[in-house]
C-alpha cells in the first residue's frame, strides 16, 4: 500500500525555491531557447535499479511550482518496492517548466530512493523481532527533512531531528562536564530550569558507566545507549537494565550484525548507515514522443 508520511509545507516550499534558484536562476537558457513557450510535453519517471521508491509527493510540488497546471497521474506509490523498467509516474505540463524541473526531480528521488531502499532492507532483517530501527543526525546539511522522510517511507523510524528535540548525553558531554552522574543531574536540573520535558538518552561505554547510570537515573533518564558493546556484554547490559529504562545499541551497526543485535533483546538500535552509506537509485525522466 502507498505510504504517507507528513510534511510541513512550508518547509517544502521552502526548499524548492531554493533548489530551483540554486539551478535556474535568471533562467533555463537552452530550453528557452529551443522550446516554444507555449508547448507541452508528457513524460514518464522511469526506474532503472531494484529498491524502494521515495519522493514521489516530492516531485509533485516541484511540478506544481514550475506548472501549476501540471498533472501527474500516479502508477506506483510511496514507499513501494521496484524494479528496472518500472513506470512510477507519468507527468503532463509546459514543455519549458518540465525541463526546468527535471533535474531537482530526479536528484531528490533517486536520493531519497537509495535512503528508503537502505532502510527497508535494515527492516527486513529484523521484522519479526521487537526492536525499532532508528535513524541519526548523520545527514546532508540542510537535506535532513528529505532524509528523513525517505527513511520513514523505508519502513524504520526517526530518532531526533535536531540537538533541539531530545537530549542526547553522549561520551564528550561526559568527559567535560566530569562524570555521567554529573551530566545526569545537571541535566535534569536544566530542564527544570527551562521548563522543558524532553527525552533524555544517556550513552554509555561500559558496565561501570551502566551501574552509575542506574544509580542517579531514575526519573532523569528515558533510554540508555549501549555503545561500540560486543554481543555478549550487551546481551548482559539489557538483562540488567531491564525495564528500569528504555534500552538502545549503537556504533558501527551494519546490515550483517543488526540482526544478531537485535536478538538480544535491545529496543532500539541507531543506525548511522541509513543516510550516509547509501546508494543512489538509478531513475530518468523521459520525454513520450506522439
Amino acid at each position: 500500500m502507498p505510504k504517507f508520511v507528513p510534511i510541513d509545507a512550508d518547509v517544502l516550499e521552502e526548499f524548492i525555491d531554493k533548489a530551483l534558484h540554486e539551478d535556474v536562476r535568471e533562467g533555463d537558457h537552452t530550453s528557452l531557447a529551443t522550446i516554444p513557450a507555449e508547448a507541452r510535453t508528457k513524460a514518464k519517471l522511469l526506474v532503472k535499479d531494484a529498491g524502494v521508491i521515495a519522493g514521489i509527493e516530492l516531485a509533485k510540488a516541484v511540478f506544481k511550482r514550475v506548472d501549476e497546471t501540471a498533472k501527474v497521474e500516479v502508477f506506483i506509490g510511496e514507499g513501494a518496492s521496484v524494479s528496472y523498467g518500472d513506470i512510477v509516474f507519468e507527468v503532463e505540463c509546459n514543455s519549458q517548466a518540465l525541463l526546468k524541473a527535471e533535474r531537482l526531480v530526479l536528484n531528490a528521488m533517486q536520493r531519497m530512493s537509495g535512503i528508503a531502499t537502505m532502510a527497508n532492507r535494515f527492516k527486513f532483517e529484523v521484522e519479526d523481532l521487537p526492536v525499532k530501527i532508528l535513524d541519526t543526525r548523520k545527514t546532508t546539511p540542510l537535506l535532513r527533512f528529505l532524509e528523513k522522510w525517505a527513511v520513514k517511507l523505508g519502513g524504520c523510524e526517526n530518532y531526533r531531528y535536531g540537538l533541539y528535540d531530545w537530549i542526547m548525553i553522549k561520551d564528550n558531554h561526559i568527559d567535560a562536564c566530569g562524570g555521567i552522574q554529573e551530566a545526569i543531574i545537571r541535566t535534569a536540573d536544566y530542564q527544570k530550569e527551562n521548563n522543558l520535558k524532553l527525552g533524555v538518552t544517556v550513552e554509555v561505554r561500559n558496565l561501570v558507566e551502566l551501574y552509575k547510570v542506574l544509580e542517579v537515573g531514575e526519573g532523569k533518564v528515558t533510554r540508555i545507549m549501549l555503545d561500540n558493546f560486543d554481543l555478549p556484554l550487551l546481551k548482559e547490559a539489557v538483562a540488567i537494565i531491564g525495564d528500569q529504562f528504555e534500552t538502545e545499541a549503537s556504533g558501527g551497526v551494519n546490515i550483517h550484525s543488526v540482526r544478531k543485535i537485535a536478538q538480544t533483546g535491545v529496543q532500539h538500535i541507531s543506525v548511522g548507515a541509513l543516510t550516509h552509506s547509501f546508494i543512489s537509485l538509478d531513475m530518468s525522466l523521459k520525454v513520450i514522443k506522439d
